[in-house]
């Protein structure tokens, strides 16, 4: 009874909290965070869930529950996971939708999450045939965003990089450390007993999915497809020491890939009748590097502005500055605006001395 004294009391403000995050948002985002919320409530019922999320051995023949791959992802079973892709759902409204357009964010939500639910589905495949174990077929159930969420979390880091989320006694951790620091924890929470193993698998596949998609698959508006930038490498998403041996083995796939047709090379384009003599550019990088430069430039003019602000405070008054100076003062103020005299003095040497020896 006091837990729902509680609830009801703050209400109000979780209503005013969801407004907050939803008023701006379009109407495809407020209608999938009503379906995910509709989802957790039908997660009570057993047979429902069985129905509507993945479960490997359920998927291939006889059972051939295709459907499940599409459904999966509004199923939750916790509130507080509903919480956080409504959360998640909303910032996307407001931070990516804009930038990428309704059509683009529907299709990266289809994509990743269709994407996760069917590389899951190989893998648990593939941990049955190496032990045997049908717990692995019928006793696990993908469902939920986590593997959408791993993909927003790639999204951020590729747009704002530098933002700080976080200060820490060991550092600051930006957007380029979540994806990775997230995958480790929900490991982590995995090995103790306190996530499912369905989390970490759909959050590292989402990672891995998202990064391909926005690195060589996106479409943007010049026509040109993905983000070569440098600071979106593979490699990036880990630390500075571990970056070398990564980009190594990135490199190594990536011409696998480019040899097998699944990937293509960067086509870099020559402007020879630009202003200057040769311009080079490469696809996907001018629209998301002018971007970054805008989010760096917004905080850089931010953090001036909140500097001057604290410096007006220490100006001295009209007042003081109308105030008669004493003779002291006076003389002081004198020194500070005159210039100083240089000296400057003039030293003959006369050869005909024999230099000191040592």
């Amino acid at each position: 009874m006091a837990a729902l004294k509680t609830i009801h009391r703050n209400v109000p403000y979780l209503k005013q909290q969801l407004s907050a995050l939803l008023g701006n948002t379009s109407s495809s985002v407020k209608i999938v965070c009503l379906v995910v919320l509709i989802g957790y409530f039908i997660s009570y019922h057993e047979p429902a869930v069985r129905f509507l999320t993945v479960t490997p051995g359920y998927v291939f023949p006889p059972g051939f529950r295709i459907w499940t791959i599409f459904t999966h992802c509004f199923i939750e079973f916790h509130f507080w996971e509903v919480c956080v892709d409504v959360v998640t759902l909303g910032l996307c409204g407001k931070l990516i939708e804009p930038l990428w357009g309704k059509m683009e964010m529907l299709t990266f939500f289809t994509l990743i999450n269709t994407s996760v639910a069917f590389f899951g589905i190989f893998f648990y495949l593939a941990i049955y045939m190496a032990t045997f174990n049908t717990d692995v077929l019928f006793e696990v159930h993908l469902h939920g965003l986590s593997g959408y969420i791993a993909a927003v979390s790639v999204a951020v880091k590729q747009m704002m990089p530098d933002h700080v989320v976080i200060k820490t006694p060991l550092g600051k951790m930006t957007n380029r450390n979540v994806p990775l620091c997230v995958s480790l924890l929900s490991i982590m929470l995995y090995i103790v007993g306190l996530l499912e193993g369905a989390y970490p698998t759909m959050y590292t596949t989402g990672v891995v999915i998202g990064w391909l998609y926005l690195r060589f698959y996106q479409r943007h508006s010049n026509g040109t497809r993905g983000d070569m930038a440098d600071n979106f490498t593979f490699a990036s998403f880990f630390p500075t020491v571990m970056q070398p041996p990564i980009e190594i083995c990135s490199k190594f796939i990536y011409n696998l890939l480019v040899s097998l047709r699944i990937c293509r090379k960067p086509v870099r384009k020559y402007d020879v009748g630009g202003p200057t003599a040769i311009t080079i550019s490469l696809p996907g990088t001018d629209t998301h590097d002018a971007e970054r430069r805008r989010q760096i430039a917004l905080k850089a003019l931010s953090e001036r502005l909140s500097q001057q602000a604290d410096s007006a405070a220490s100006w001295p008054s009209l007042e003081e500055d109308s105030r008669p100076k004493t003779g002291m003062q006076a003389e002081q103020a004198s020194q500070a605006t005159n210039p100083v005299e240089t000296l400057t003095v003039a030293v003959e040497i006369d050869p005909s001395v024999p230099k000191p020896t040592a």
